[in-house]
């Protein structure tokens, strides 16, 4: 997993640059914008864009498992003005309407580790219900512009926490990101030495990343490399984590092995990503420390329907044992977020993982909370996303049928609203 190659976009890219990129992709986005745009119902006055009123579905606020019967979302400005029974929430006159009577409604869902290159990939992750994220890196801090693109024009990218590139030993091409990287090309071992793994660490901070990613294990998903193989130790882990902190930045840590995972969470990770041989003793420590646990369950089970044998076997492997890792954590209290790790062009839909979490043993409202108010959380958002209430975003999935008697209905949403836009 995490994450395919790409290549580097034409041109010199530096920190500049990629401020000029991102508002090239927001100028695009925004033209897109205005051609696509459909009226959701009769007004008599221009609507402002991001006013839509949600009305007549059954609304379900994961915060509390509390299911509202013909229920009214009020946003105005992209915001969440009201959200409750019709007989208990005034709607605005000369306000477009979306008609979700048959529908459930929930807020939109949050990724919290998608690798996003391109604009199409995000359109596709919003249309998905995937309307905020957190990115597990990019190769060309392709996530530093997807994340202005979403602030400009939000109905064509999710709300993004960007991690910028990856703290890997081997950069690859990725060290022509930035030219403070090229430096890098000339050690011998990589990105291994003290000061080597901080140079990556503050060339992110300096594009603006919200947070870090680095790796404790090679990759599952390439044939050649094993993931039970650790590439840092506890004390290079250490460095990362304490120079993402001196900016104010937490780091998400790419897991298998079990004493992977313990060296990442103890080091002071944010977050443990992957982690299909997590033990007992890591549960603990990430439930006494506060640790996320994001097991991209998604992607796990993908490896098993890869045409290479190797991959394949490893999939089918890995899967139950990572299946009853998430029931553990979910059992000692340990936190839990979805995250599908798409990548290489093709995105998964969160919904999927939610219903993968629910197949690994938990609840259905638990499932759907790692995809809410769990994922918020993670991502600093719990203010914004993952609730349909007063100041919350206006992100909106309506769904088909009840998620809490099936949950694979978060897979399909019927129509997705970002920002108040309804796509």
């Amino acid at each position: 997993m995490c994450i395919e190659p790409a290549p580097p976009p034409p041109g010199r890219l530096t920190r500049r640059g990629v401020l000029a990129a991102s508002a090239a992709l927001a100028g695009t986005a925004t033209a897109l914008a205005s051609g696509t745009a459909t009226a959701v119902g009769p007004a008599r006055r221009p609507a402002r864009a991001g006013d839509l009123v949600v009305e007549g579905g059954t609304l379900l606020d994961p915060a509390t498992g509390d299911v509202t019967e013909d229920a009214i979302v009020v946003i105005r400005d992209g915001v969440v003005r009201a959200a409750g029974p019709r007989d208990r929430v005034d709607v605005p006159a000369d306000t477009p309407r979306l008609d979700a009577h048959g529908r459930w409604v929930l807020p939109g869902l949050i990724d919290a580790h998608i690798h996003l290159n391109t604009a199409a990939e995000a359109r596709d992750a919003v249309r998905q219900g995937a309307t905020s994220a957190r990115s597990g890196s990019t190769n060309f801090y392709q996530d530093i512009a997807v994340r202005e693109l979403a602030r400009q024009a939000p109905q064509h990218a999710p709300r993004l926490k960007a991690a910028g590139v990856f703290v890997t030993p081997d950069l690859g091409d990725t060290v022509l990101a930035d030219p403070d990287l090229t430096p890098l090309a000339r050690l011998k071992d990589g990105v291994r030495s003290a000061e080597a793994l901080r140079r990556v660490v503050s060339v992110n901070l300096a594009r603006g990343v919200d947070v870090v990613k680095t790796r404790v294990n090679e990759r599952a998903g390439l044939a050649d490399q094993d993931p039970l193989t650790q590439v840092y130790s506890h004390a290079q882990l250490s460095e990362v984590v304490a120079a993402a902190r001196r900016g104010g930045k937490g780091v998400l840590c790419h897991s298998y092995s079990e004493k992977g995972c313990h060296d990442a969470v103890t080091a002071g990770i944010r977050s443990l990503e992957h982690g299909v041989f997590v033990g007992e003793r890591t549960l603990h420590e990430m439930r006494r420390r506060g640790t996320y646990f994001t097991p991209t369950l998604t992607a796990i089970a993908g490896l098993a329907e890869a045409s290479d044998p190797v991959l394949a076997e490893r999939g089918r492997t890995f899967l139950p044992v990572l299946q009853r890792a998430v029931l553990a954590a979910h059992e000692l209290g340990v936190p839990l977020a979805a995250g599908t790790d798409s990548s290489g062009g093709s995105i998964d839909p969160i919904g999927r993982e939610v219903e993968l979490m629910r197949a690994a043993g938990l609840p259905a409202l638990d499932a759907i909370r790692t995809a809410t108010t769990g994922a918020a959380q993670l991502l600093d958002l719990d203010g914004t996303a993952g609730r349909l209430a007063r100041g919350f975003a206006g992100d909106v999935v309506l769904l088909s049928g009840d998620p809490l008697a099936d949950v694979s209905v978060l897979k399909s949403p019927l129509r997705v609203v970002r920002s108040g836009v309804a796509l």
